[in-house]
């Protein structure tokens, strides 16, 4: 884990591919506030090439079913768009992607969907998550930043 309140822009200096958790493309696109702040702050840094993303097949799954449970067609396709749009890549949970979430879901118990989020960004090649899920803790060639330890 990695100390509170340290800032995007050191983060960019240490890591040129991240990967992020659905939950911080849910607080930009759905929410305000420092949160929101904070998401956008990273989405920038991507947008403008500062650092190359990437989001797990399983997160945009996670962000789609908001409006999906509501029966919300128009939102769902726009949220669909918004993120196609983004300088992100989707990580496809293929057979290696799948064999590493179960090493990680086995080793540190974690759940499945969070084992696959970490088991993508290694695919990647990412050395950073970005998530502010708590229980997800960092694992080999992979550090973990917690959305509201990153400072304003």
């Amino acid at each position: 884990m990695i100390e509170a309140n340290l800032s995007l822009a050191r983060l960019r200096e240490r890591h040129r591919r991240i990967a992020i958790d659905s939950d911080v493309l849910i607080y930009l696109l759905e929410g305000s506030g420092e949160r929101a702040d904070r998401a956008a702050e990273i989405v920038d840094a991507f947008e403008e090439g500062a650092v190359v993303a990437f989001m797990s097949a399983v997160g945009l799954t996670e962000i789609l079913t908001g409006p999906s449970r509501v029966g919300d067609t128009v939102r769902f396709e726009s949220l669909a768009q918004e993120i196609g749009a983004l300088r992100l890549t989707i990580v496809a949970c293929d057979a290696p992607v799948a064999e590493d979430a179960a090493w990680l879901r086995g080793a540190h118990g974690m759940a499945t969907p969070d084992a696959i989020h970490l088991a993508s960004a290694r695919s990647a090649r990412a050395t950073l998550f970005i998530t502010n899920d708590r229980r997800i803790r960092a694992v080999s060639h992979l550090e973990v930043v917690y959305l509201d330890d990153l400072a304003a």
